[in-house]
């Protein structure tokens, strides 16, 4: 299964919500889905139980580095997204990196997809061994006195290379474990452009027509999904 949430509104306004869905990457079927002010460990678990509960067997979860998926789903297997992985990546080393270390990080995280466990994990090993020592470099703050990473984005994105490095293989140990969340991508990006066209609707009508554009991908929706929308 693959979860993710869909955001509109402006967050820095104070404006946003989002809608979260549960997909099966197989079928491109929605199973469940909810909308929430943002998301939370709560909403994945009232999803979870919604779905156990007609009886489904969750057995992977792929999503993004979202912290409430691994408390929500801690007993089942979880497929970090590769493409949410090198985003993450990249939001640190930028595209086109001056830095040396960047640079190399940046060709490293550009294999994720096609490299196997075992090989890009030695590499990774090898580049902190490597460049250890730059990257915790520290600078003193002048005006705060404070002391702080000097390369601080890069160190930030290979810190959170190394959290997620446990759930970035996932997917070797079952060919049906989507190693992205694209099926839910795409999903939302088709979702975007007809939200686009309704611009201006309230939360409570774009509601009405995300209901609906969700439940066409369901192949079997319940009566009381149904009557909950209709």
């Amino acid at each position: 299964m693959v979860v993710d949430a869909l955001y509109f509104g402006e967050r820095t306004e104070d404006t946003s919500w989002c809608a979260v869905v549960f997909r099966d990457p197989k079928r491109k079927e929605n199973l469940w889905w909810s909308f929430s002010k943002t998301e939370t460990t709560g909403i994945y678990l009232t999803g979870r139980a919604y779905l156990e509960n007609l009886g489904y067997v969750i057995l992977s979860i792929t999503g993004d580095g979202f912290g409430g998926l691994r408390a929500a789903f801690s007993d089942i297997p979880l497929q970090m997204c590769h493409v949410h992985m090198e985003r993450i990546v990249i939001k640190g080393t930028t595209r086109k990196p001056i830095l040396e270390a960047g640079i190399a990080l940046l060709a490293l995280i550009k294999t994720l997809h096609c490299s196997d466990g075992y090989t890009f994990k030695n590499y990774f090993k090898k580049y902190v061994s490597k460049y250890q020592s730059f990257l915790n470099e520290k600078t003193i703050n002048m005006e705060t006195g404070r002391s702080g990473f000097t390369h601080e984005p890069l160190h930030d994105a290979v810190l959170s290379l190394m959290r997620f490095l446990p759930y970035l293989f996932t997917f070797e140990k079952d060919k049906n474990i989507s190693k992205t969340s694209n099926t839910l991508e795409g999903h939302f990006s088709h979702i975007r452009d007809i939200a686009g066209v309704h611009r201006g609707l309230s939360r409570s009508h774009l509601e009405k027509v995300l209901n609906s554009i969700f439940l066409a991908s369901t192949i079997a929706p319940t009566e009381d999904k149904l009557s909950d929308i209709l």
